[in-house]
């Protein structure tokens, strides 16, 4: 079996591919990252294809200030761009091809010109309803919503329609697709792993209570709403740590929620994040939208217990009242109960977290993962065979 990969960027792709390459599945990596970065990963350079020139640009793209990209918006340009390249690349021996949504519509018709079984990783819920929320939350603070290009939102909904099957990685996201009339024949449902290596428990080094959030600090991720509950907690010796990085959009509930008690850290690379886990006592993600949190099997590995909400995909993993809790999205009082359980209840926290680390060990790694996405490929082809 013959695996190609393409990715723009690369989010979970070199994690795939690398369980691929050492499965002996992997035909080719097509990725705008350069090749002395994928190949830290496992994948030698023989298998890869760098469109490196597309990821700078893309890049300095984004740090372009904001009224220069309301004048043009090139997004659709570099996903279409990505596209064409990746189509151009794809090896006629290909037996399964793996696109990542947004940049595959043509590399998912050309992979079935050459016979192949086309699969579309789609990472987040369906875009109509990734859409539909993310405008809701905006509009509810008075914001732009900060959604898809108009172009990449049509392009992603004909992949869906053209793709041979569509993987997503929660039960969440395959609900989403479920409701917009997506058959469940076509939906793949494989839950990411996490490197047991690089994430692991080391010693915390104090008794402070510690609320740890990993990821943008953006309205998406409901950060705000975990400013609210630690703010109105007021809980003594406790702190709140932030890790990533800060958007303009952030800054204002900052200032509502001012607390010295509140840490903005990071961001830090991805080696070095379980120093900053190991330092917490409950890890919480209060997240509006998203398909499924790497950070959140990343945390119980290191032992934190998990607060999440149902829109994080965390409940693929976490479960409620063994190595965490799931709450509603937007409920301040859930994360304050929640939270405030933990803080009163150390014990629990240490158990939780106990759980959650064996959990996580047990059927979470990218080991494991890599498994299920191998035997899921072997069955697809075995369909088409009939």
């Amino acid at each position: 079996m013959k695996v190609t990969v393409s990715v723009i960027g690369r989010f979970w792709a070199f994690y795939l591919a690398s369980q691929l390459y050492r499965k002996g599945h992997l035909r080719r990596l097509i990725t705008t990252y350069p090749k002395f970065e994928t190949v830290k990963y496992g994948i030698p350079r023989s298998h890869i294809v760098s469109h490196l020139p597309i990821e700078v640009f893309s890049r300095a793209w984004h740090r372009t200030p904001a009224w220069l990209k309301d004048r043009y918006n090139a997004q659709y340009l570099i996903h279409d761009t990505v596209d064409r390249l990746a189509a151009a690349r794809i090896p006629r021996d290909t037996d399964v091809f793996v696109g990542w949504s947004s940049v595959s519509l043509r590399s998912l018709r050309q992979a079935k010109r050459c016979g192949a079984v086309t699969v579309l990783e789609r990472g987040s819920s369906h875009m109509q309803y990734q859409t539909n929320i993310l405008q809701e939350e905006y509009q509810r603070f008075g914001l732009t919503p900060l959604v898809a290009h108009p172009g990449i939102f049509e392009r992603e909904l004909q992949e869906y329609r053209e793709a041979d099957y569509i993987a997503v990685p929660s039960k969440f996201v395959k609900d989403t697709f479920l409701d917009y009339g997506v058959p469940e024949t076509k939906l793949l449902h494989v839950p990411f792993g996490v490197d047991l290596a690089d994430f692991r428990q080391v010693p915390k080094e104090d008794k402070t209570f510690r609320v740890i959030h990993c990821g943008g600090l953006t309205l998406r991720k409901g950060v705000h709403y975990l400013l609210q509950a630690f703010s109105e907690l007021d809980l003594p010796d406790a702190e709140l740590w932030l890790i990533g990085s800060m958007s303009d959009e952030m800054r204002p509930f900052l200032k509502q929620y001012a607390n010295p008690r509140v840490f903005h850290r990071g961001p830090y690379p991805q080696g070095e994040l379980y120093r900053y886990y190991s330092q917490g006592s409950v890890f919480c993600l209060a997240s509006i939208e998203e398909g499924l949190a790497m950070v959140i099997p990343q945390a119980m590995a290191c032992g934190l217990p998990v607060i999440c909400t149902t829109n994080t995909g965390g409940e693929d993993i976490v479960r409620d009242g063994r190595d965490g809790f799931i709450v509603p999205v937007r409920d301040v009082n859930s994360l304050k109960e929640k939270l405030s359980s933990l803080y009163e209840n150390p014990e629990l926290s240490k158990d939780m977290g106990w759980s959650a680390q064996e959990r996580v060990s047990q059927g979470f790694s990218w080991d494991h993962y890599g498994g299920k996405v191998v035997t899921n490929y072997r069955e697809l082809l075995r369909a088409r065979m009939g």
